[in-house]
């Protein structure tokens, strides 16, 4: 058999085996030497994890659930910070507008737009409409001056940002009454007999050895040791008394489970020992253990506390990568804690925690792995389960609302005067210090009302124009006749083609003086005249 593969020697002269860290995969083309799985995510107990199920923290009824998706919201606002950094980008997109406006709208001739823009700016001033800088007519400050609703530029531009800030505040609020509406607090109370008994619970222990191993190479405990080695409490009684014991082969290795259903906490603590021998051309040796441990109440399958890890030769003495092979035990201290579930209808539950692991027999270096590959004295791994129960104190969880429908009123309150503040405070520096900003708005409502009056004036050009002509405009024109072409002229033409001839009487009596005889229609223009002329005379 050739052992060319990485990290892969020969022992016995035939057979292949891994260096001290590695362990033995069979695979389509051939075995190869694979590490530790942890090792792959950085090693060391970055992959432990200790949790409820079911049991889950903050689930307490919140006075939005019923108007508010929080999902939803829990989605869309996934970090605080983001949230400050929108309210503050758009409170400086805002300032920057209004300054650009204002700079470059200047000239309500060449850029009406901007002017426009300027003035309903000064429409949105609905915050600090009656606190602007009360002036006089020399544009100093009375005191004596009734305070009136003025609304400017600079008031509109800061009602506005006060509001975006407010807005940016009131959001990342949301989001903290969202996220951390309330808080679990544990208190540690001494236990008593009854209350110890009360905890009735199914527990699970699951052992991986992680090796290329399988339950072959597996010896069954057959006792379960319970109290202080060495006292008079000492007792070994068989393991089906407490324990069931079963084995099951995984990728990883042989996987050791030992259920105890309806347990109670003992007085005493428990071990429960195994182990793994070699095997004709099938040596024992593993690189880590692998375990996930769980605890229920007995008949619920609902809720549940667990702990899950891996551990390896570097978790705690060092970073070297070794291989658990030998006589002396590998020691992993189990210890199981009561907790009251105050919020979940007083659910009793053991937390189960890994508290400590001693190695038993390694090697590190290839020679002597390979010298103990060959000594049947060591084909040989021990491994002791330590449950430990903590059971002087019990652990009472119970969630208490930090933020409640009267306290995120008072805070939007409290947000809402520091938004407006702010820019109050900015204001009335800026109008203190820039006299031009004192009597803004009565300058601009002065242009726009020159703007208008010339709009109405120019109204006013063209309807003159239109109907008597522009020689009534032109002030050196005082012949005062209509122009052809006009309005007036084609009103003149009409009426005298509408307009019958008055004929005259025979005699020579009624006919005015200087009126000629042969006239048969009255010229109403040149009798006006006439009589003018008349009347100076």
């Amino acid at each position: 058999m050739a052992c060319a593969a990485a990290h892969m020697f020969v022992h016995n002269a035939t057979l292949c085996a891994c260096d001290p860290g590695y362990y033995l995969v069979a695979g389509a083309n051939g075995s190869s030497c694979v590490p530790l799985p942890s090792r792959h995510g950085g090693g060391g107990f970055g992959d432990w994890q200790v949790g409820s199920v079911g049991a889950s923290r903050n689930q307490s009824l919140y006075f939005l659930a019923p108007v508010l998706q929080l999902d939803v919201v829990r989605r869309l606002t996934q970090s605080q910070a983001v949230l400050l950094w929108c309210a503050l980008a758009a409170l400086l997109s805002w300032l920057a507008f209004c300054a650009a406006a204002r700079f470059a709208g200047r000239d309500p001739a060449h850029h009406k737009t901007l002017f426009g823009a300027r003035f309903w700016i000064s429409r949105l001033d609905c915050i600090f409409d009656n606190n602007h800088w009360a002036v006089n007519a020399t544009n100093t400050l009375d005191d004596q001056q009734v305070l009136r609703k003025r609304k400017t530029e600079l008031g509109g531009t800061f009602s506005v940002a006060s509001l975006i800030l407010f807005l940016g505040l009131v959001t990342v609020l949301l989001y903290q009454a969202i996220q951390r509406r309330n808080i679990e607090v544990h208190r540690v109370k001494p236990a008593n007999a009854p209350d110890l008994l009360s905890f009735v619970n199914d527990l699970e222990f699951h052992i991986t050895t992680i090796s290329s191993m399988t339950c072959a190479h597996a010896r069954a405990p057959s006792t379960i040791a319970m109290g202080t080695p060495g006292f008079m409490d000492f007792r070994v009684v068989p393991l089906s008394s407490l324990l069931t014991y079963s084995c099951q082969n995984t990728s990883q290795g042989p996987s050791i489970s030992l259920k105890c259903n309806g347990c109670r906490i003992p007085p005493r603590d428990h071990y429960v020992s195994w182990q793994f021998v070699d095997l004709p051309r099938q040596p024992a040796a593993a690189v880590g253990f692998q375990f996930n441990l769980t605890a229920k109440q007995h008949g619920d399958v609902k809720y549940m506390n667990f702990v899950s890890g891996t551990l390896s030769s570097d978790n705690y003495a060092d970073d070297r990568l070794k291989t658990f092979r030998g006589p002396d035990s590998n020691v992993l201290k189990i210890q199981l804690f009561p907790q009251i579930y105050n919020n979940h209808r007083n659910l009793k539950l053991f937390q189960p925690l890994v508290q400590d692991f001693t190695q038993g027999s390694t090697f590190s270096d290839v020679n002597s792995l390979n010298a103990s590959l060959q000594n049947p004295r060591d084909g040989v791994i021990n491994t002791t389960l330590y449950i430990s129960y903590l059971a002087d104190y019990i652990v009472e969880i119970s969630n208490e609302n930090t933020l409640g429908p009267v306290s995120i009123l008072a805070s939007i309150g409290g947000l809402y005067a520091f938004s407006v503040a702010i820019f109050l405070c900015l204001m009335a520096q800026c109008e203190a210090r820039i006299k031009k900003l004192r009597d803004e708005d009565t300058r601009m409502l002065k242009i726009l009302s020159k703007q208008r009056a010339q709009r109405n004036w120019d109204k006013v050009r063209k309807f003159v124009m239109y109907t008597w002509g522009p020689s009534n405009l032109d002030p050196t024109d005082r012949s005062g006749k209509c122009p052809e072409g006009s309005m007036m002229d084609s009103l003149h033409g009409s009426f005298h083609k509408r307009r019958k001839p008055i004929k005259q009487a025979s005699t020579s009596v009624n006919k005015p003086k200087g009126v000629p005889a042969d006239m048969g229609t009255i010229d109403i223009e040149r009798v006006g005249e006439m009589h003018e002329s008349n009347s100076s005379r």
